[in-house]
């Protein structure tokens, strides 16, 4: 791979993976901690220059709090992050244009709700695991979240406020995130935002390699069917998320 000379560059990556679905009721299993340095997979690339110029190198994320991977991210990987002068991420989550085109981006065409769009069995089927949802939320959240201020019904208006309005394929992404586990780690960045925080902190130049529009655009191209059938890149459907919840 041959990429133009300069300075030392690292960029940041989200690795799509397929995941099987959780029941909502239960905690994600934690990994054994590695034994050494060596049990480490670093998910790290490196783009080698001629001399005197130094590498670059390519990092896979994943979009979880931060917490829950920084121990298995070996020390070679959070040094190639320390040591470079450029980062650069998939999207820059620090700017708040970027979130607000990210919320904009899910919503359905003006005058349009899922009301009115989904079948009507399952939209029962999605209020009803909604309202379960909320009803939950106070006894999901931690002591420490509340210490921090935050109430149930915040928490829940952040994740699903205006959820009517949403494109189904978001609402998908969204019930997913709604389970206990997801609900006490609220609060606690995911790790692409953990390193553009501490890319901030420590005065190095941030950027983005892709716009909003070309996360939506493909997302939003789906069409009900390839939702409900779990074609999605998750690989799994809307139903089916649903589905996990009833009670």
């Amino acid at each position: 791979m041959v990429c133009a000379p300069g300075p030392r560059w690292f960029l940041l990556t989200a690795l799509l993976h397929a995941v099987a679905p959780l029941d909502i009721r239960e905690r994600p299993r934690q990994c054994d901690p590695p034994k050494s340095q060596s049990d480490m997979n670093s998910f790290l690339w490196t783009v080698k220059h001629p001399a005197p110029y130094p590498p670059s190198y390519l990092f896979g994320t994943i979009h979880v709090p931060y917490t829950r991977v920084w121990d298995f991210i070996p020390d070679v990987s959070k040094r190639a992050f320390q040591t470079s002068t450029n980062v650069f991420f998939e999207l820059d989550l620090t700017d708040p244009l970027t979130i607000s085109k990210l919320t904009s981006c899910q919503l359905l065409p003006h005058g349009e709700n899922l009301q009115t769009l989904l079948p009507r069995d399952l939209y029962r089927r999605l209020k009803r695991h909604l309202d379960y949802v909320k009803h939950m939320m106070p006894y999901w959240m931690t002591a420490d979240q509340r210490g921090r201020g935050l109430y149930a019904d915040y928490l829940f208006n952040a994740i699903a406020g205006n959820w009517e309005r949403k494109r189904p394929v978001w609402v998908m992404l969204m019930v997913n995130s709604l389970t206990e586990s997801d609900v006490r780690s609220r609060g606690t960045p995911v790790l692409d935002l953990f390193l553009a925080q501490e890319a901030d902190r420590m005065g190095k130049r941030t950027g983005a390699v892709e716009r909003v529009e070309e996360q939506c655009h493909p997302l939003n191209g789906l069409n009900f069917s390839q939702v409900r059938d779990g074609t999605t890149w998750r690989g799994w459907g809307l139903d089916m998320i649903i589905g996990m919840g009833d009670i």
